[in-house]
């Protein structure tokens, strides 16, 4: 919680190294220890009833028996494009692309798209860029309050609020050249925290939209992957509040996509605070896994799958199913779609065009 809170980007650095390099990393080497041992395997072929909290041993076994993901991106994506100055309003654009008349958004990334999952929040902004919208990212590191509230920090979350939408309506004045119709967001959860922002008396007649709903509005579409086939995980908080996930999906993919139904058990910090029920509730959703990975590949065990998602806290939960069902590879819709579209090497080339006068510093 201390890591989603805090602004200062040495600090935010610092635990990312703890939590993510070193944390993970010891998490997966225990998975390895305790499957070498026979300590998880019991436990999850027949997760046992809850009854009153699990002692710590079942405890420590409930949280190593599913890995967390590896091969994390070592920086923020605002260490990447040199924005961490909170005294500075970002706003990116591509200069061959945008003019005074191109549509203007802000983006709202949010802890997990930009500390945890920042090759999340840098696809929402290089198909931004593609489509050639003018970019607007709050001045330095926010979380929307919806992690404190739920905790039952409610003082915490609540001043957050108030300090986020002070700080935006500010942000609003600064850019009152810039006619800010749509506020994007790329994780659910902050869209049902940002929905209580009242943003339209902040950026007057704006709406709030998910990344993928507003790609899927501008007509951004795959000719259909090849080589892969597709199932999606709809977060329990979904983002897309205008149309169905899947529907958005199987558009822009413009390829058949499954849904595979059920919570997969992350549920934010379920799988840390209580790892127990979410071991049960993993339980299930591998059973989906499995049956929904079966039919793609209708008996050629060779078929790549990768399963689809729309939230940061459901990315990390879809991980730990990555050596199930034969082996699916989680990732983001907008991630995938960067990739097909703007090439394998999207990420840095993004980056580096970004870097070369793609990124007007505004002072706040």
């Amino acid at each position: 919680m201390a890591f989603l809170t805090i602004k200062d980007p040495a600090t935010i650095k610092a635990m990312r190294v703890g939590m993510m390099d070193w944390g993970y990393k010891a998490q997966r080497w225990a998975h390895e220890m305790g499957k070498k041992f026979g300590l998880i395997q019991p436990q999850v072929k027949a997760p046992p009833a809850t009854l009153g909290k699990a002692p710590i041993k079942a405890q420590v076994i409930h949280f190593i028996n599913k890995p967390m993901p590896g091969n994390l991106p070592k920086r923020t994506s605002r260490a990447l494009l040199d924005i961490e100055d909170d005294k500075v309003i970002p706003v990116i654009r591509d200069p061959q692309k945008a003019n005074g008349e191109s549509e203007a958004v802000f983006y709202f990334p949010g802890c997990g798209s930009e500390r945890l999952f920042s090759q999340v929040g840098l696809a929402t902004q290089a198909m931004l860029y593609h489509v050639g919208a003018q970019t607007v990212l709050p001045p330095g590191y926010l979380c929307c309050g919806y992690p404190q509230t739920a905790a039952g920090e409610e003082d915490k979350g609540q001043k957050i609020t108030t300090d986020n939408r002070v700080l935006f309506h500010r942000v609003a004045n600064t850019l009152n050249y810039l006619d800010i119709k749509t506020v994007i967001v790329s994780c659910g959860t902050c869209m049902d925290q940002l929905q209580k922002y009242e943003f339209e008396r902040i950026f007057p007649g704006c709406r709030l939209l998910d990344i993928h709903e507003y790609l899927m509005e501008k007509g951004v579409k795959l000719d259909g992957a090849q080589g892969v086939k597709y199932m999606y995980h709809e977060p329990c908080h979904t983002p897309m509040k205008v149309h169905s996930g899947i529907k958005v999906a199987n558009e822009l993919m413009g390829t058949r996509v499954d849904l595979s139904d059920r919570c997969c058990g992350e549920s934010g910090t379920l799988a840390v605070a209580r790892p127990d029920i979410s071991t049960q509730v993993r339980f299930r959703k591998q059973e989906e896994i499995e049956k929904g990975a079966a039919a793609l590949r209708e008996g050629d065990a060779s078929v790549k799958v990768k399963m689809l998602t729309s939230c940061p806290s459901c990315l990390q939960g879809m991980h730990r199913y990555a050596n199930d069902a034969g082996g699916i590879e989680p990732d983001y819709i907008v991630v995938e779609l960067a990739k097909h579209l703007l090439g394998e090497n999207w990420l840095p080339d993004y980056v580096a065009k970004a870097n070369s006068g793609g990124i007007e510093r505004v002072l706040l």
